[in-house]
């Protein structure tokens, strides 16, 4: 696709439609060798487009990761240190960049912006947030013990099962019933400009609950308990603080509830797959198919057990490893890619997919990946991923290194982890601590040296978190300001109403066309 720079629509500039999932582990679908979760219409994607197999996300959390991604930069560079930073509204992000080229931007659903600015260059949303907009959710480095309500527990596991109604399902259903109805305003439009679409689910994240229709999709016989567990006082200190952070005691959770919440999250794939299926068939049904490259992710991981450990907040490949397909098989051929990529690499990339020059306002850490999906280009794709972490469980900042064979991550006085994910793809050997791989870890300690200040983001990150402290709880006072966005739909052009002639509204509702009467 063209590196030429442009201001505005031009007839080949694609349609873009970006489906997100909360809490994806990429190692429940199939296609990742997943054995459990049945997902057709992902299968589907998969089979007719890019599967990248080493995609991970940049910052283990929900609103880092999404940062990151939305803008190309790595957390330390934007203040993205947690679930209640604020993202600065200068900072540009995709949607600036396509929506200056000649695009259409819309967000249906989650995107956990925190700040007064909820569009972040997004001309529509479609629905409100199902997370809040303010800075309550900060973490306290300096009073580490001190446990705050908001953070996860394990009700989410011991609670798991089938349910008849949820406040995420609530949501997700909004979230699915607007952006199918944006891909059919689009398709009755005479605006000629190209859309992309954001389409961002809350499932599966837990608490681990699924109506009826997809819990019964599986059998207890089928689901598989954690392929291995450590036991608290074999954990590294950074996992130990993470029990602390959501209250795990594996003597007081059975296998049962460790199945039922695995059930439950499989069934919660399951629906999301449904809805990415309702999406397709309206992008088939109005013909903009073949004209539309969709792009699937997540924003992180979820451990599900693994290691003994639940949720995110971790750079082991259960929390930090993410799904991402490109299926548009007008423009890309059907492939896999080995290298490691990030989310943080699909501001250049949707930029490369609408003509833009790759020219931005200011810096960017995200490289195109345009190379691993068009590899006749001659150009060869990076293999890289670069990660901070300043979220819940940590008292320091960790990094995270992905290149090659290995993984490296570091975080303060905790010891450091390398592994070798090709011979050791469930992370059981940390190599650091065996003195033949001296010389590897050596390498990555420079490189880590060299790249992060820690003693200076670490000062940053606690001067965030007392002001945020402190602005928390002065709005506490008097009357709050309400940052979350307030979804409005014009009703007086809805419908049926006089200021438009009956058959022209009529016309002008259905699609395909029909003739206008003589």
């Amino acid at each position: 696709m063209s590196n030429t720079p442009t201001h505005g629509h031009t007839t080949d500039q694609p349609n873009i439609l970006f489906i997100m999932a909360d809490q994806l582990a990429a190692s429940a679908l199939s296609f990742y060798g997943g054995k459990t979760a049945k997902t057709p219409h992902l299968d589907k994607l998969a089979a007719h487009g890019v599967v990248f197999d080493s995609a991970y996300c940049n910052s283990p959390l929900c609103a880092p990761s999404r940062y990151v991604l939305m803008t190309g930069q790595l957390p330390s560079k934007i203040g993205a240190y947690d679930n209640a930073a604020e993202f600065p509204a200068d900072i540009p992000t995709f949607a600036h960049y396509l929506r200056n080229g000649g695009y259409k931007t819309a967000l249906s659903g989650k995107m956990h912006f925190c700040g007064p600015d909820q569009l972040h260059g997004f001309e529509e949303r479609l629905t409100t947030d199902i997370y809040p907009a303010d800075y309550g959710w900060f973490p306290d480095w300096e009073n580490f013990d001190s446990r705050p309500t908001w953070y996860h527990n394990m009700s989410s596991v011991t609670d798991a099962g089938p349910t008849v109604r949820t406040n995420q399902l609530d949501y997700d259903d909004d979230v699915i019933f607007n952006a199918e109805r944006y891909l059919f305003d689009h398709a009755r439009s005479k605006d000629q400009r190209p859309f992309c679409l954001t389409v961002s689910m809350t499932h599966p994240h837990d608490p681990y609950a699924i109506t009826k229709e997809y819990w019964d999709r599986y059998t207890d016989d089928e689901i598989d308990l954690p392929s291995f567990e450590l036991s608290p006082n074999e954990q590294d200190p950074h996992s130990k603080r993470l029990l602390h952070v959501y209250q795990m005691d594996r003597e007081k959770i059975t296998d049962q509830q460790i199945k039922n919440a695995r059930r439950a999250y499989y069934g919660a794939v399951s629906y999301v797959d449904d809805q990415i299926g309702r999406l397709m068939k309206v992008l088939e049904d109005t013909g903009q198919a073949d004209n539309t490259i969709v792009v699937f992710s997540g924003d992180h991981g979820d451990m599900l057990g693994e290691r003994g450990l639940w949720y995110k907040m971790s750079y082991f490949e259960g929390a930090a490893r993410v799904p991402m397909i490109v299926c548009a098989p007008e423009y890309f051929s059907a492939s896999r890619v080995k290298e490691s990529v990030s989310t943080m690499d699909l501001l250049p990339t949707f930029c490369e997919f609408a003509g833009l020059s790759q020219t931005f306002a200011m810096p960017i850490d995200g490289r195109s990946l345009l190379p691993h999906l068009a590899p006749d280009s001659h150009t060869n794709g990076h293999d890289e991923v670069i990660g901070e972490y300043m979220g819940e469980g940590v008292i320091a900042p960790m990094f995270m290194i992905r290149r090659g064979d290995y993984k490296y991550i570091c975080s303060g006085n905790d010891p450091d982890q390398l592994y070798n994910l090709t011979e050791d793809p469930q992370e059981r050997i940390n190599l650091a601590e065996l003195s033949e791989h001296a010389s590897v870890l050596a390498a990555f300690k420079a490189e880590a040296n060299d790249r992060w200040d820690a003693d200076a983001i670490t000062r940053d990150v606690i001067t965030s978190q007392r002001r945020r402290r402190l602005i928390a709880a002065a709005h506490k006072q008097g009357t709050e300001p309400k940052w979350d966005f307030q979804p409005f739909r014009d009703a007086s052009v809805q419908y049926m109403r006089n200021n438009i002639d009956l058959d022209d509204l009529e016309q002008r509702a259905r699609f395909p066309r029909v003739h206008a009467k003589p």
